[in-house]
């Protein structure tokens, strides 16, 4: 029989801030997929296969590596990506160097969608987020969210 360490329970400081992050996170991503559904017609999901195509030089992913970014599976970010190409947002073509494998492209009509939607979602972080810290309050922001994502993903050394 394995003997289990006792929890380290949150103390009062820590539960108050655990639990202001997780409400905080919560309201915020709600607000912004509203604003995004409202003012753009786009999804979070939408939004982040349209950013993240938009960013690479030729506008275009493997399907696994967009998986990957998103943290969601392949089936479920094909599936999503069929509701997209039925929109005209995107296109999936064969990858010329594996023909198992799939490219997601961004079309005219993903890249009107982006260039369309950015400015009011910018301006809904700046309006939810960003505008309401200090510059040290941002900085800090950057370090603990960075440190916690290099934890995650095995970057700060802690994983394999």
């Amino acid at each position: 029989m394995r003997l289990v360490d006792q929890p380290r329970w949150l103390d009062e400081r820590e539960q108050r801030a655990w639990r202001g992050y997780r409400r905080m996170r919560r309201l915020l991503d709600l607000e912004l997929a509203r604003d995004l559904a409202r003012d753009a017609g786009l999804s979070e999901p939408d939004y982040d296969v349209l950013s993240d195509l938009s960013e690479t030089p030729d506008q275009r992913l493997r399907l696994s590596e967009l998986a990957d970014r998103m943290l969601w599976s392949r089936s479920r970010l094909s599936h999503h990506l069929t509701r997209m190409q039925q929109r005209g947002l995107v296109t999936r073509e064969e990858c010329a160097t594996d023909g198992r494998g799939a490219v997601v492209a961004l079309t005219a009509e993903g890249r009107r969608a982006i260039e369309a939607a950015a400015p009011g979602h910018v301006a809904a972080v700046r309006r939810h987020l960003i505008d309401l810290l200090t510059p040290d309050e941002v900085a800090a922001l950057d370090a603990l969210s960075h440190r916690v994502v290099d934890h995650l993903t095995g970057r700060d050394g802690a994983r394999g």
